[in-house]
């Protein structure tokens, strides 16, 4: 299945917001998605010596594997692979770099109020708890 709203992500995007909807309940689930993932790894002797370098380290960018991706709320999952086709996926907005991501994914929570409402959400920022709304 595809996203929904692909088509506005930009050569410049770092990552987006997206919000997954089942169908049937409206029951929903709003996450961040990089599209890339930097790794820092060592550079061999053979090709430092290949490539006349004296740096030891190099950066490799890889697809974060986003087209794929269904959130990390373990309900949600389970959920999505007893009937994968009650399920739409959304990117909402999309960010220029990981603090904005950070920034606008819990704009959206806090928007869509995913806490108090029936949502996958948990927490926002790791830092608030659905459990401790109920007071």
């Amino acid at each position: 299945m595809d996203w929904i709203n692909e088509k506005i992500l930009g050569d410049d995007d770092y990552g987006f917001v997206y919000i997954i909807t089942n169908k049937i309940t409206n029951k929903i689930y709003i996450g961040k998605k990089a599209l890339y993932h930097t790794r820092k790894t060592k550079i061999s002797k053979r090709e430092k010596t290949k490539t006349k370098t004296r740096k030891t380290f190099k950066y490799i960018i890889k697809d974060s594997g986003w087209k794929s991706y269904w959130g990390s709320s373990e309900e949600l999952l389970k959920d999505y692979k007893k009937n994968p086709n009650h399920f739409k996926k959304e990117i909402i907005d999309t960010a220029i770099n990981k603090k904005q991501l950070s920034y606008l994914e819990a704009k959206y929570q806090f928007q869509y109020n995913v806490l108090e409402e029936n949502t996958y959400n948990k927490n926002i920022l790791g830092k608030y708890y659905k459990k401790d709304t109920k007071i």
